[in-house]
């Protein structure tokens, strides 16, 4: 068979691994993604105790059960001036810092390998979890007009130059497979990798360039823009395998909960998964406790048939879960008990 022959049913199969529902909601090969904001030096380091709470669920009756079934690992800036993505910070990235970054991602008894660590340990007091768990990791934004990135293979990148952003991308990727790859992981798998920019105005449809060097590796490409996002419903001529839709309701007690329909009126639209807001002000500890807004989103997904019909990412700010886990407020038990529900039911239901 010709290589162009593979390639095309390569990209058949990957339009064919997001599927709309007779909703118009988008459902993945992942069913619940959980956003960990890792790397960075103004991040927790992700330890195994740290990641727990995003591997089972402990629930108020004692029982426990297991949780998400991808992780996307992502991260803005450094924590030290530098920003990976279009206004994050006063400084653009270079090599170094995306070295740095990804040193992050593997270093030892932290992020990926703590979180390969506790499934193991889950395992055997759980049994097996009856799915793999699956990994995204994120690529950094070559930074239009940036000159000072540095070099590939004794060339200086030019960012004003779409071929030199495409070579940085591709390092990237050929590097952060490498990695994950010698790491010989026993219970996650890399899925595909994200495109940490939400909006398409930096970078235009630079990403359609990206897709296929992604698929080449049998990896898929996601993406969750902000609400209302440029070239958010236009995702797919954008090169992504799957989008979801970002509500932006949570964070801001002006916006009424009619902007949740109104989201997921959009990503139905447009064929999206949704994704689901949350941070660590949900607590009922929080001096203005927003979990009425959390709840919001349980209620309108599950009245719109979101948790019936999408794949759904899980944004909970810099590690809500563990907050919850460590303030064990009956409320705070309350709402994590029904969205963990949700979750686990998900697995046996129509959503598979």
């Amino acid at each position: 068979m010709s290589r162009a022959c593979i390639l095309l049913l390569v990209a058949v199969g990957y339009v064919l691994s997001c599927s709309a529902t007779d909703s118009g909601l988008a459902r993945g090969d992942i069913r619940d993604l959980a956003l960990i904001y890792q790397g960075g030096a103004h991040r927790i380091g992700w330890t195994a105790q740290e990641i727990e709470p995003y591997v089972t669920h402990c629930f108020a009756d004692g029982s426990e059960d297991w949780l998400f079934d991808g992780y996307l690992f992502l991260e803005f800036k450094d924590g030290r001036g530098r920003q990976f993505s279009p206004g994050y910070d006063s400084l653009n990235a270079r090599r170094q810092e995306w070295e740095w970054y990804i040193g992050r991602l593997f270093e030892k008894g932290r992020s990926l390998l703590a979180l390969d660590s506790v499934i193991s340990t889950k395992r055997q007091l759980l049994g097996e979890p009856g799915f793999r768990h699956k990994v995204i990791l994120t690529l950094m934004v070559p930074i239009p007009g940036q000159t000072d990135w540095g070099e590939i293979r004794g060339e200086k990148m030019d960012f004003s130059r779409r071929d030199h952003q495409l070579k940085a991308i591709k390092w990237m990727i050929d590097t952060l497979t490498s990695r994950f790859s010698s790491e010989n992981y026993s219970n996650i798998d890399l899925a595909g990798f994200y495109w940490i920019d939400e909006d398409k105005r930096a970078t235009h449809d630079l990403t359609a360039d990206v897709a296929p060097y992604i698929h080449s590796y049998g990896k898929k490409f996601y993406w969750i823009p902000y609400f209302k996002a440029p070239g958010a419903e236009n995702w797919r001529n954008l090169g992504f395998d799957i989008a979801y839709q970002q509500p932006n309701h949570f964070f801001d007690s002006t916006i009424p909960d009619s902007r949740l329909d109104e989201a997921v009126d959009i990503a139905s639209r447009a064929g999206m998964a949704m994704e689901f807001e949350c941070d660590e002000r949900a607590l009922s500890q929080s001096v203005e406790s927003m979990q009425s807004r959390m709840q919001a989103y349980i209620d309108a997904f599950e009245r719109r048939g979101v948790f019936d019909n999408a794949s759904v990412a899980y944004y909970t700010g810099n590690h809500l879960l563990l907050d919850i886990r460590r303030n064990p407020s009956p409320s705070n038990r309350s709402i994590a008990d029904r969205l963990a529900s949700i979750i686990v039911s998900r697995r046996t239901s129509s959503i598979n």
